[in-house]
């Protein structure tokens, strides 16, 4: 009974289902947000969104009993329950944040498309590389924070007069958002040689730093695809070769059922 479960909750139109659910869902979750859809419809998508819940909890319970233990040691799984987990959890007016995280479901998106799937997997193996990058990011907003708020401070306290006031800017700067004419050409009217020393922080942070994030991301996806598809060989190699021998065995098995018949031909005729 639970291998045919089992089987049932693998097949491709159970995921298919599933995922088709999702995405109705958030789309009724956006609706919500109308006050003209909600007053003219809003009872109904309520109940829709009640019999949402159910049915991922049937599938969640469904999925416990068919994997068995085998639930709680795939990460996706643990991350499906945990979903659910949050949307499950009572809301009222003080704790209306609580209701909005049911848009979380949104995400089981990612564990039911593989190459959704595949990207997460990318981003967590690039975990380690980014902290690095981030570390040599905060390194260069810290050195150039000390030096904006020591020369710009006094004149423009509102952007550099702290140290924090100071980061937050070049933050901005680095975002490339109004960063001539809202702050570089105020600055520059009095600081003349200051365009410079923003072009530089722009060129390190901007220009080089984040695109390490990319070349560091895109290296794991190149590196998952990799050992993916060695997986894959490896595994049609040992299918071959079980084929290989299962065809040698019944190869030698009709040999010997050949002998004898050949014996047992040759002593009835003597």
């Amino acid at each position: 009974m639970r291998q045919q479960i089992e089987q049932f909750v693998d097949h491709s139109f159970f995921h298919k289902s599933i995922m088709a659910l999702i995405i109705i869902n958030a789309i009724i979750l956006g609706l919500e947000t109308s006050p003209t859809i909600t007053s003219a419809i809003g009872q109904e998508l309520k109940l829709f969104d009640q019999a949402v819940i159910i049915i991922f909890c049937i599938e969640l319970l469904v999925r416990i009993y068919a994997k068995g233990l085998r639930f709680f040691r795939d990460p996706w799984s643990i991350f499906d329950f945990i979903v659910v987990g949050i949307t499950l959890v009572p809301s009222n007016e003080s704790l209306s944040v609580l209701r909005a995280l049911r848009v979380l479901r949104v995400f089981r998106l990612v564990s039911t498309i593989p190459r959704l799937r595949r990207i997460v997997a990318a981003l967590l193996h690039a975990v380690p590389g980014v902290g690095a990058i981030i570390v040599l990011l905060l390194l260069v907003f810290y050195v150039f924070s000390v030096i904006t708020t020591e020369i710009f401070g006094q004149d423009f306290p509102e952007w550099f007069g702290t140290l924090g006031n100071s980061m937050f800017t070049l933050f901005q700067i680095m975002t490339l958002e109004s960063w001539s004419m809202g702050i570089v050409r105020p600055v520059m009217e009095i600081y003349q040689w200051a365009s410079l020393l923003f072009v530089i922080f722009i060129i390190l942070s901007s220009f080089t730093v984040l695109n390490l994030f990319i070349a560091i991301i895109i290296d794991s996806l190149q590196t998952l695809n990799e050992k993916k598809q060695n997986n894959e060989f490896t595994d049609k190699e040992i299918d071959k070769n079980n084929i290989a021998e299962n065809l040698r065995t019944e190869l030698k098995q009709v040999r010997n059922e050949i002998e004898d018949l050949k014996r047992l031909i040759s002593s009835q005729s003597r």
